[in-house]
């Protein structure tokens, strides 16, 4: 692991792929109906479509490793 970061517990683990997982679900569910989601840039308060997010979400399929 890199040294600026500390060692992650199991349950940490456990937690982080689940919210993970939770957001994937919600981005694609949304964006199979042509919905959008409020999300926050730099501060700034945007509504986009969930489609617009697909390509973040489905890169990060497992940020831990």
């Amino acid at each position: 692991m890199e040294k600026d970061k500390p060692e992650l517990t199991g349950l940490f683990k456990d937690i982080l792929q689940g919210m993970n997982d939770a957001t994937r679900k919600l981005v694609e569910e949304n964006a199979a109906i042509g919905g959008s989601l409020v999300i926050s840039v730099n501060g700034e308060v945007k509504k986009v479509p969930a489609k617009d997010l697909l390509p973040q979400v489905r890169i990060n399929k497992n940020p831990l490793q």
